[in-house]
């Protein structure tokens, strides 16, 4: 057994409870009930924290520093090999062939039979470059100096022009500025460089070029300058500062950053500012021209990489290459465990940061699957997500025999057909936030059923096709749509109902309708990107109700605003408005303490002072999203701007979570209610939504199907990519990609209402979608 007593890791409440090793044990409960909290935070970080304390301090002052969780003891916990469903980095030279070990396997297999042979693995590596050196060395020979000659060469497999990127960017300078103005009267577009302020005064008054004449007169010399100019000490008014041209000063500034950091408008500009195009001289492949030329049987890394991996898989099974026997038998298996998986429809050159939530964990779980390792316990979250019916069956394949090897498996799962091959089942709630924490059933699958919880009651829910549609406004028309893997399809999806695109993982339906929507539409999109948030954002920040509430507490008080900003004037000194001081320890884990001076409140004694109906600026952070939206819903605090937010909110079920709750302890499924309820007062008219079930709770989902219905109700078109059967039932038009993934999908295989795909059964979902309903 796996023993934990008095478990209180963020919401649990001194949760005790015993799970069996080598069994497969799923977590259950509505999102935010602790799931995460007892699996991921308690017995998964105290495994890796144990390890980590194996290994010398010097080693250990390079790994993360993991504090031990909040738990009164732990006993039976075995090494820990985490599959979580954290995005893959962003990173320009990541791909799925580099995140995995298959791009370092083909480097190695074309540096030994390519022809013609150009040298080591490092030349068909797209992150390495060709370098030339030649100077004298002194070598000490026999007591005494000797000068040598030496010439030192690297080829190395980086394309020249993209370096490795595959895609050249360029800047369009007619967004940077006007040519028919002069500086003095606005020629710069650039966001905040107003014709007087002092970012233009510093270009105005260098001395380069005139101020007061149009740039279009600009002799080449002084445009070079006004553009391109390294950084030079000039004198303006007295005051010495470094001059540099536009460009370096603006992609410093705004290019260089994640565009998902910069502000709404700032990114808006970059948006049209940089224009980024194939690269002409790799093609896009990121290559060298003698990587592109090296081929082996006619193929080069390039083609290899641009392949589908189940079409690679079956080329390397032809090679016939005694002296790489062995390296071809280690790729040939991860190539294989590729399509086991279900990914066999991507390519080694796909960009990581492109892959879903659920693919990357999938890809993760690769590395896994032939592992001789046994007695070590595996923890997934949520593995199906992502993935159609018919691919959760391999899923569960993939689980059991992790498990039959003599491995503990522990799951945290919402779906009713992984929770079924459990054999054991544990479920928390009864609520979310502060209304869970606690164990509510243990034990097997036929017990849970029987079990009055909420899970139990649920668990055989199965949502019936509706009597009668409703009848579309209109159509958005999709014509000759190719991106990624679609062929040539043409669509017409029907406009004021509730549209939902479904197929198997890899069909077509992100590319269909994120990639091929017509950007005139209206189209609101709400994808499954993570939330960027540090322990300083929390939800009033991020929807930005936040100033609408300082606003209100400034008025009542007579006061700036800026007093009640926990990062701005209001801020408790000693802590900088953190709440807690944090020490480092070096190689053992840093100690947070909360601040003496504000008690963890976070601000100023000064202004907590101020009251607004009564409750200060920290009553308000620590009240939940229902009790603040009857707060400023009515009354002396009425603020209807936040209550309009706190409503939305509430819609989508996130009326448990506290105004001031850190975003990063937020589950995935509560982050991406966070982001649809912030985004549902954008005007649009076409909703488009990324799998909004991830993450929730059977019972959750009605909730989710009311808010849909809502949505439509009030004119919008909503369309949801999603594989949930509820959802599918309750759609009013059903499009279905397919017939397989990769280059076997990218079709539609169906489109009309659900009632008349479960009675054609001609497709995978037609099939599964009727034994679902029961039909």
């Amino acid at each position: 057994m796996i023993r934990v007593q008095g478990a209180r890791e963020n919401n649990l409440k001194d949760v005790s409870v015993e799970l069996p090793k080598r069994r497969l044990t799923v977590f259950t409960g509505v999102s935010g009930s602790g799931k995460s909290s007892l699996v991921f935070a308690t017995i998964a970080a105290e495994s890796q924290r144990m390890i980590n304390e194996t290994y010398p301090a010097f080693v250990q002052g390079f790994m993360p520093n993991l504090a031990r969780p909040d738990v009164d003891h732990l006993e039976g916990i075995t090494t820990a090999i985490i599959v979580d469903q954290e995005r893959m980095g962003a990173n320009v030279r990541s791909t799925v062939g580099t995140a995995t070990d298959a791009n370092a396997m083909l480097r190695v297999l074309f540096s030994k039979l390519a022809v013609p042979h150009i040298g080591s693995p490092q030349a068909f590596s797209f992150n390495v470059p060709s370098v030339t050196g030649s100077g004298m060395i002194k070598v000490a020979k026999a007591g005494r100096e000797e000068k040598t000659a030496k010439t030192y060469t690297v080829v190395g497999g980086m394309c020249p022009r993209c370096e490795g990127r595959g895609s050249v960017s360029d800047i369009d300078l007619t967004q940077l500025y006007d040519e028919n103005l002069s500086l003095l009267d606005g020629a710069i577009k650039v966001p905040g460089y107003t014709a007087d302020g002092w970012m233009v005064r510093a270009f105005a008054q260098s001395g380069f070029y005139p101020a007061d004449q149009p740039i279009r007169t600009f002799t080449p010399r002084q445009l070079d300058d006004f553009l391109y100019k390294a950084p030079t000490k000039v004198k303006i008014e007295t005051i010495n500062v470094t001059y540099e041209g536009l460009v370096p000063k603006i992609t410093k500034s705004m290019l260089s950053k994640d565009a998902e950091s910069l502000q709404p408008h700032i990114r808006a500009f970059v948006e049209k500012l940089a224009t980024f195009q194939t690269c002409p001289e790799c093609q896009g492949t990121r290559l060298a021209e003698g990587a592109r030329t090296a081929r082996i049987d006619g193929v080069s890394i390039a083609d290899a990489c641009a392949m589908q991996i189940s079409d690679l898989a079956a080329w390397v099974k032809t090679l016939d290459a005694p002296e790489a026997g062995p390296l071809l038998a280690n790729l040939s298996a991860l190539l294989d465990s590729f399509v086991e998986i279900g990914l066999g429809y991507l390519s080694l050159s796909r960009p990581a940061g492109t892959l879903s939530g659920g693919e990357a964990q999938r890809t993760k779980m690769i590395r896994h699957l032939g592992s001789s390792l046994t007695d070590v316990t595996y923890v997934f979250d949520e593995p199906t997500i992502g993935l159609h019916p018919h691919d959760i069956a391999r899923m569960n394949d993939l689980l059991l025999s992790l498990r039959d090897k003599g491995n503990t498996v522990l799951v945290v799962e919402h779906k009713p057909e992984v929770i079924a091959i459990a054999d054991h089942v544990v479920d928390l709630g009864p609520g979310a936030g502060t209304h869970g924490g606690q164990i509510c059933f243990e034990g097997s699958v036929a017990d849970l059923r029987a079990s009055d919880t909420l899970t139990g009651r649920h668990f055989d829910d199965r949502s019936r096709l509706k009597s009668e549609v409703r009848t579309p406004t209109g159509t958005l028309g999709v014509r000759g749509a190719s991106t990624n893997n679609l062929v040539d399809v043409d669509v017409d999806i029907p406009l004021g109902v509730l549209v939902v695109v479904t197929g198997v993982a890899g069909s077509g339906k992100s590319s269909l309708v994120h990639g091929s929507l017509p950007g005139s539409a209206g189209v609101v999109s709400i994808d499954q990107g993570a939330i960027k948030g540090s322990s300083r954002s929390n939800p009033a920040t991020y929807t930005g109700m936040l100033d609408s509430i300082r606003t209100a507490f400034a008025k009542a008080n007579g006061v700036k605003p800026a007093l009640f900003s926990a990062n701005s004037e209001g801020a408790c000194p000693a802590c900088n408005g953190a709440g807690v001081i944090t020490t480092d320890l070096s190689f053992i884990e840093s100690v947070q303490t909360r601040c003496e001076e504000c008690e963890g409140k976070r601000f100023q004694a000064s202004v907590l002072e101020y009251k607004l109906n009564g409750k200060s600026i920290t009553d308000v952070f620590a009240m939940s999203v229902a009790e603040a939206h009857e707060f400023f819903g009515a009354g002396a605090s009425k603020v209807p701007a936040a209550s309009a937010i706190l409503g939305r909110l509430s819609d989508v079920g996130l009326g448990y979570i506290t105004l001031g709750q850190p975003l990063n302890t937020l589950s995935g499924g509560e982050r991406q209610r966070l982001k649809l309820a912030t985004q549902m007062a954008a005007q649009g008219g076409i909703y488009v939504l990324d799998e909004p079930t991830a993450g929730l709770h059977l019972a959750d989902v009605e909730q989710l199907l009311g808010l849909l219905d809502r949505l439509v109700d009030s004119g919008k078109s909503v369309i949801v990519v999603e594989h949930h059967q509820a959802v599918m039932a309750h759609a009013d038009w059903i499009i279905d990609l397919g017939p397989g993934a990769g280059h076997d999908g990218g079709r539609i295989v169906f489109e009309g209402t659900p009632a008349d795909l479960v009675k054609a059964r001609s497709t995978l979902t037609g099939q599964h979608l009727a034994s679902y309903v029961g039909a």
